[in-house]
């Protein structure tokens, strides 16, 4: 029995699903309405911003990297949307303004993490004050409203009785896990993760590789703030606030190694499952939000002690 458990552990990606299997019948018993398909249908809603943020995130910590800004470009993105809307600018301007927005600041993290040599933690610690500030400043606290259908619909609408905003994190999630599988990217991005020095002796442009991922992280996270717009219809400079502490729990608890090296984007799927899940079910049982950062830390920390115990018995003979 100990040895099927040991061999379970070996793979996140097991057990994550036994201990969501777990989790849903610990709901079923406790309140069953919870897990009606309208209702999940619903409350999925409240994943699809954090979800599209994980994928490049996954990426970002594999290379034992972290982008602490994503709430922050999320927010810069959102105000940027709002106030070219309020100064009459077209639809279509201002979803490729605030995509700019995004991968600029994603960008300039890259730049300053392979050029400058600042730690990730460093710059993007510093970006998410800085571009929060400057949100904040261009807004003057004010949010903007009244967005037309048109472009609402990517937040509040759906296709075949799923949310819009979820087949366009399914459309992103499968070409990234395509590139991730089938080219040589991947290697690169585990090699970086395992070795980085040895990796860029090996050929690999790896500032190229950094750069990129970072800038991705930027352009996701403005697409999640456009949708957290369209789903709102309100772009404000406080959205996105404490976003990446969810982000980084679900991709930790998904299995992927803070080290760097480890971890799958199959296993971030599964912890922004096990995330969502549990904080809504929270909020809807017992009706207390407060509860929700509670829970998302303890989860994070029983992630970490979970990926070291399973360290050592990997690395045991």
């Amino acid at each position: 029995m100990k040895t099927i458990f040991l061999r379970i552990l070996r793979f996140p990606e097991t057990f994550l699903v036994i201990l969501l299997l777990v989790l849903f019948v610990f709901m079923s018993q406790l309140d069953p309405s919870f897990l009606n398909w309208e209702v999940q249908r619903d409350l999925s809603s409240h994943i699809w911003e954090l979800a599209i943020i994980a994928i490049p995130m996954t990426l970002i910590i594999l290379t034992a990297g972290i982008d602490l800004s994503v709430g922050s470009i999320m927010s810069l993105s959102a105000i940027t949307a709002g106030m070219l809307y309020q100064a009459s600018a077209p639809i279509p301007l201002v979803v490729c303004a605030s995509l700019s927005v995004g991968l600029l600041g994603g960008f300039t993290n890259g730049f300053f993490i392979t050029r400058m040599r600042v730690h990730p933690l460093i710059i993007t610690l510093a970006t998410m004050a800085a571009y929060r500030g400057i949100a904040e400043g261009i807004s003057q606290a004010k949010p903007v409203s009244g967005f037309p259908d048109t472009f609402t619909w990517f937040g509040q609408g759906q296709w075949m009785s799923l949310p819009i905003a979820g087949w366009i994190f399914a459309a992103l999630f499968i070409g990234v896990l395509w590139m991730f599988h089938r080219l040589a990217f991947g290697v690169n991005v585990y090699a970086i993760g395992n070795n980085e020095t040895a990796t860029r002796f090996s050929g690999v442009r790896v500032d190229r590789i950094l750069v990129g991922l970072y800038t991705f992280s930027g352009f996701a996270s403005a697409l999640a703030a456009l949708l957290f717009v369209a789903r709102r219809n309100t772009a404000k400079a406080d959205i996105g606030m404490g976003i990446e502490l969810g982000v980084i729990t679900a991709v930790v608890i998904g299995g992927v190694s803070i080290f760097g090296g480890r971890g799958s984007l199959i296993g971030t799927c599964l912890g922004i499952l096990l995330i969502h899940e549990t904080r809504e079910f929270v909020s809807w049982h017992w009706n207390r939000d407060e509860l929700i950062f509670i829970v998302l830390g303890a989860l994070l920390i029983l992630s970490v002690v979970f990926q070291k115990f399973l360290g050592h018995k990997q690395s045991s003979p």
